[in-house]
């Protein structure tokens, strides 16, 4: 067990549906090994990266993995008949399968209320607010330790409730919903809390296949044997009007609208969240190196005598500027970005294609590599005293096996 005293180091995790879970799986599984994960004080994670992380800081690294292989599209959203559409398009099929394979969300939430490594959760807010006064963010945020069991429980789950999908779900009396709308990569509140001396993040690079024209084509033709049919005749001509769309590069409906405007959304707060933490450092380095040039320069040019109280009044100009990061430290940070490349899962939903296992374990591998190859380049702060040694044993591993894989990632192996 780690000194509370030496935990310093926080993690990131980001949204990424299917895909991002397993990478991040991989990523997580890198870290476990490495000598940074007894300074992990805190796992900070939006919708895919809550769930993986919930399972990070309780140790439950065997339980992941197994509910990740096993895990297929209808155990995670089922889709909905026609007439029930309005209800939105899909059951929200995770929570039972969450409960029957991982445990009660509640039970999992009361051992992260206790866990010495702290998550924290992050959900949107789309509650209905008639007269807003110019302040509300919409941002919902449950750090474990000082939130009910029920509550972040129920906020797990709505973190990854992809909205295109399903209907948002209530977190003590709070309608949320996906938390990348608002915050799908957290690194800022990593920044601000000051207890942080280092963190490792993983960024998913989302990759999104274009819409199924075939599908819609064998909707069409399905349909033709029952063009006699008024509304069947009126589905028809909407269906057509659909591919053309789709021909033009336009969303085939409303619902795919709903999608792409929700990937733009993402897209842009995540490459924001890191722009911003980016800007931050550089402007912190760069005022410390502001201040330190203006007062080595005025001192010079002062009578000796006056140097002793010319050098308390700069400092305390500086001390007062305005600055909002002006009290901030800089913070060693490795992000590690990853995409699913041609092993992606499809996360849409749309058909009743199967996650394959093969796929599962080569994107859990991706993840582990990605974060090994990271760490080599890593900040002095974050590099891993163990790399050698694990180098090493992946050797002895891969000379002893005809087949590919990560030792470390795969249970059983």
């Amino acid at each position: 067990m780690a000194d509370p005293a030496t935990r310093d180091l926080a993690i990131v995790l980001s949204g990424g549906g299917i895909n991002g879970f397993l990478l991040e799986l991989g990523f997580l599984r890198r870290l476990r090994e490495s000598s940074l994960w007894p300074r992990l004080g805190w796992i900070y994670g939006t919708s895919a990266g809550a769930l993986a992380g919930a399972m990070a800081a309780l140790d439950r690294f065997e339980d992941l993995e197994r509910f990740l292989i096993d895990l297929q599209p209808h155990d995670v959203f089922r889709p909905r008949r026609v007439w029930q559409l309005a209800g939105g398009l899909h059951d929200y099929a995770l929570p039972k399968t969450v409960a029957a394979r991982l445990g009660p969300p509640e039970e999992i939430a009361a051992a992260l209320t206790e866990a010495e490594i702290e998550l924290t959760v992050f959900a949107t807010d789309v509650s209905s607010y008639p007269h807003l006064d110019g302040t509300q963010h919409f941002e919902l945020v449950y750090p474990a330790h000082s939130t009910a069991p029920r509550t972040l429980a129920e906020a797990l789950l709505a973190s990854a409730a992809i909205s295109a999908l399903v209907l948002p779900v209530t977190v003590d009396g709070v309608v949320a919903t996906d938390g990348s709308w608002v915050r799908n990569f957290p690194l800022e509140h990593a920044h601000r809390n000051p207890e942080v001396g280092a963190i490792a993040a993983f960024r998913y690079l989302a990759s999104y296949r274009p819409t199924d024209v075939a599908l819609l084509a064998r909707m069409r033709e399905r349909l033709e044997r029952f063009r006699a049919v008024p509304p069947v005749r009126g589905l028809l001509t909407e269906l057509r009007l659909a591919e053309a769309r789709v021909a033009r590069g336009e969303p085939a409906h409303y619902a795919e609208l709903i999608v792409r405007l929700m990937r733009v959304a993402i897209a842009r707060n995540t490459v924001l969240e890191e722009r911003l933490a980016s800007e931050r450092e550089l402007s912190i380095v760069e005022l410390a190196r502001v201040r330190e040039a203006v007062v080595a320069t005025a001192l010079a040019a002062a009578p000796r005598r006056r140097r002793a109280a010319l050098r308390a009044e700069l400092d305390a100009i500086f001390a007062n500027a305005r600055f909002p990061f002006r009290h901030d430290r800089t913070i060693p940070t490795l992000v590690v970005r990853g995409a699913p490349g041609e092993d992606a899962l499809d996360p849409s939903f749309r058909g009743d294609e199967p996650w394959p296992e093969e796929r599962k374990w080569a994107l859990i591998d991706r993840g582990y590599r990605l974060t090994d190859e990271a760490l080599e380049t890593a900040p002095p702060e974050l590099r891993d005293e163990h790399s050698a040694e694990l180098r090493d044993e992946q050797g002895a591993a891969h000379r002893g096996q005809s087949g590919p894989g990560v030792p470390g990632a795969r249970s059983g192996d």
